[in-house]
């Protein structure tokens, strides 16, 4: 499978090949942070201070990421990567030293987690947009899957050698190896070429406070009035209220009701990440040569919450396992179906913006997930509240189905998708009289094209 990965790395390009590693250190250290810090916080704190902190990151990312992103489609991507791991990197240095002196203080450590998500705020849309500055237009979807594989196997490591570390260090080392993680991600990112700058966002970058207020809302206005966007963000905004506490705050909840150590929470991130992988580098391609891509789109999401319900129910660690490895793949499955798609569909000189306001109603979600599986949790087990949060994701991954013209629009190859938005709601993306919007860039020339490779959900 890695001989395939560098063959086809080889084919696209040495920058590429750079990103591909800067995205497998990143990814590395962020699934260390993301199993170690809510670990410390279930064992310190318990089940209130990980739903409080779960809620306030949320809330810090719906006001970091909407203000920020703007920026991603005008400034060069590289330097903003960088600064914004150097910041990451120094939050878990300090993680790190609160830790080695035992000095759990959640208020402290609440305030150094807003500084992690404004880095985010900045990193994640620069990178999610920065492959087709590095390859031609035509190799675009190709790329995007080699990332999406690549991250795939920084998901599945990234757990075991945080489980590994947790067991020969403790937490505090853990973080420390977080840190030295994202250091060395910066330092190859910052081998990267300088991304392009298109002559008219170069100008426009010194409009002020005027053209960024005007980006956000030309994004936000294209999402509303295109209808199948608008039923695609409603949908998944529904099914993540569930689907993120049962990825995210309520596993390492279900893994303490079951007596387990560290080690078993690293293995349950792996089997996470592991289906992820295996999804993403063959089985969602399998999955739509014999069903097709909307079929594969509606069954996964839903089996993906039938296979959340049986984590919540399984009280053997095996069988939890392997519950969230089928998790991770029907995940794989269903967004890599609709990655490609909706990043061709979208008008390149929009994809940033509109994926921002995507991360957005989804930290929306995160806001209310926590907040209801809090209230839930008390006055519930962990494993009926588990239960039931899959089995909402399930049925509420139904209402893709209702989604206007989706059937049409999984039907299209990738040539026929191409800037399908514009082509059939070209209303969506004019600017503002006010506001000069950037003209539509048309030319396959790998510095100028950008694209969104979709978020997990």
């Amino acid at each position: 499978m890695f001989r395939g990965i560098k063959t086809r790395t080889n084919a696209l390009g040495v920058p590429l090949a750079h990103l591909l590693v800067s995205d497998l250190l990143r990814i590395l250290a962020e699934m260390v942070g993301y199993i170690t810090l809510p670990w410390w916080i279930v064992h310190r704190g318990g089940a209130h201070d990980l739903a409080l902190y779960s809620i306030g990151m949320a809330v810090t990312t719906i006001v970091a990421m909407p203000l920020l992103s703007p920026l991603g489609d005008r400034y060069a991507k590289r330097p903003q990567i960088v600064w914004g791991l150097c910041a990451s990197m120094i939050v878990a240095f300090a993680l790190a030293t609160l830790a080695s002196l035992s000095d759990y203080r959640f208020g402290l450590i609440t305030c150094i987690g807003v500084i992690t998500v404004v880095a985010k705020a900045f990193i994640n849309p620069a990178s999610a947009t920065i492959s087709a500055e590095l390859v031609p237009a035509n190799r675009l979807a190709q790329a995007l899957r080699l990332r999406k594989s690549t991250q795939a196997a920084g998901r599945a490591l990234g757990p075991a050698l945080a489980g590994a570390t947790l067991a020969l260090g403790g937490i505090a080392a853990t973080f420390w190896v977080n840190g030295v993680l994202l250091g060395v991600a910066a330092f190859v990112t910052a081998r990267l070429p300088d991304g392009f700058q298109h002559e008219d966002q170069r100008r426009e970058s010194h409009d002020g406070l005027a053209r960024w207020w005007a980006d956000l809302r030309a994004g936000l206005h294209a999402k509303w009035i295109v209808p199948l966007e608008r039923g695609w963000t409603l949908v998944n905004f529904l099914v993540w209220i569930f689907q993120g506490p049962a990825v995210g705050m309520l596993i390492p909840l279900k893994v303490q009701s079951l007596g387990l150590s560290g080690v078993w929470l690293g293995g349950c991130e792996a089997a996470l990440s592991i289906g992820l992988l295996l999804g993403s580098f063959r089985g969602s391609d399998a999955l739509v040569s014999r069903f097709g891509r909307f079929n594969v789109r509606v069954g996964a999401a839903m089996c993906e919450g039938l296979a959340l319900a049986a984590s919540g129910w399984v009280h053997a660690p095996v069988a939890l396992v392997l519950a969230l490895m089928c998790v991770g793949f029907a995940n794989a499955s269903m967004g890599l179906v609709g990655a490609t798609h909706r990043s061709l569909a979208i008008p390149q000189n929009f994809r940033v913006r509109i994926l921002a306001a995507s991360m957005m109603t989804t930290q929306i979600a995160s806001i209310l997930g926590p907040m209801l599986a809090g209230v839930a949790l008390t006055h519930w087990a962990v494993d009926k509240v588990y239960a039931c949060f899959g089995l909402a994701t399930c049925l509420l991954a139904f209402g893709f189905v209702l989604i206007p013209r989706s059937r049409e629009f999984f039907s299209l190859n990738h040539e026929q998708v191409k800037d399908w938005f514009r082509h059939e709601y070209p209303d969506a993306f004019t600017a503002p009289a006010t506001t000069p919007n950037p003209a539509p860039i048309t030319t396959p020339n790998p510095s100028v094209v950008t694209a969104e490779t979709g978020q997990t959900r």
